[in-house]
């Protein structure tokens, strides 16, 4: 039977002792670590949350730089931790990079989407509650979340668009200014009296309180139709009244034009029968 020798035996034993105090001071350092880098990641987060709430123009983003914050704080303390109990480093560069390869390749389109929610939550093209055309839809920004921003149609129907694409395309914002203009085009007979027409067009929208009057309203003959004088008015209003002025306006024209005898035409087309009037030529 093999036995080992006094001196082995000595030198196995003070190599355990060693080993073994130099794992409870790894131990004990990574506790150490661990609780101080959590108390300053609390003291961080603390912070940042107050800061980001002084923000609140844009929940969503304040929202997420906060999660991924906290993430961010906890990936450093877990890896510091290990780290100090003798793990490699190279080990997680290796293992994080191999699962950010895999996660890209398997989220391309929602990477896209998520890249375009920080643009737009950044950049602020729209806020919650603008009116906006966009993707085809129009209608009023309900949300705005790191993927998807929802909005809401005229007819309270809810149009989920991908941020990607939103970041990536024309957006026509409708709340931005406080004044817009009014473009109303109007069709009257040929013979009409244009100036008289004119002035009953202007006298609607200067006695209109809704209209501005500076930039004043315009009203010109804008084109000679197929079947029309087409006159154009242009009128400016705050951007809440522009789309009642201008219903309000129409109406009021055509029932003007009514009481001065002013004609709306419609689309006609005069057919000559050539086969009868040849007839009538040989007889």
């Amino acid at each position: 039977m093999f036995e080992l020798s006094q001196e082995t035996t000595d030198a196995l034993y003070a190599e355990g002792i060693s080993l073994g105090i130099e794992i409870a001071l790894r131990i004990i350092s990574a506790l150490l670590f661990y609780f101080v880098a959590k108390f300053i990641a609390k003291k961080i987060l603390a912070g940042l949350k107050r800061f980001l709430d002084k923000r609140d123009d844009a929940p969503s983003l304040n929202e997420f730089l906060y999660g991924f914050s906290k993430i961010l704080l906890y990936a450093v303390v877990f890896v510091g931790v290990l780290m100090i109990l003798g793990v490699p480093g190279s080990s997680f560069l290796a293992i994080f990079g191999a699962a950010g390869l895999a996660i890209g390749l398997a989220l391309q389109g929602s990477l896209s989407n998520f890249a375009g929610g920080l643009l737009i939550l950044a950049f602020k093209p729209f806020k919650v509650g603008h009116v906006v055309v966009a993707q085809g839809h129009t209608g009023t920004v309900a949300k705005i979340q790191i993927l998807y921003t929802h909005l809401m149609t005229f007819d309270n129907q809810e149009v989920i668009i991908p941020n990607g694409n939103l970041a990536n395309s024309d957006i026509v914002n409708m709340s931005t200014q406080e004044t817009r203009r009014a473009e109303l085009k109007v069709g009257v007979a040929y013979g009409t009296n244009i100036k008289q027409a004119k002035e009953i067009i202007l006298n609607i929208f200067e006695n209109d309180p809704r209209a501005l009057k500076d930039p004043a309203p315009f009203v010109a003959l804008n084109n000679f139709g197929d079947s029309s004088l087409d006159i154009v008015v242009r009128v400016w209003a705050k951007s809440a009244d522009m789309w009642p002025m201008y219903f309000a306006g129409m109406e009021a024209i055509n029932s003007e034009f009514e009481k001065h005898g002013i004609e709306i035409p419609f689309p006609q087309r005069v057919v000559h029968q050539i086969k009868e009037k040849a007839a009538e030529e040989e007889s």
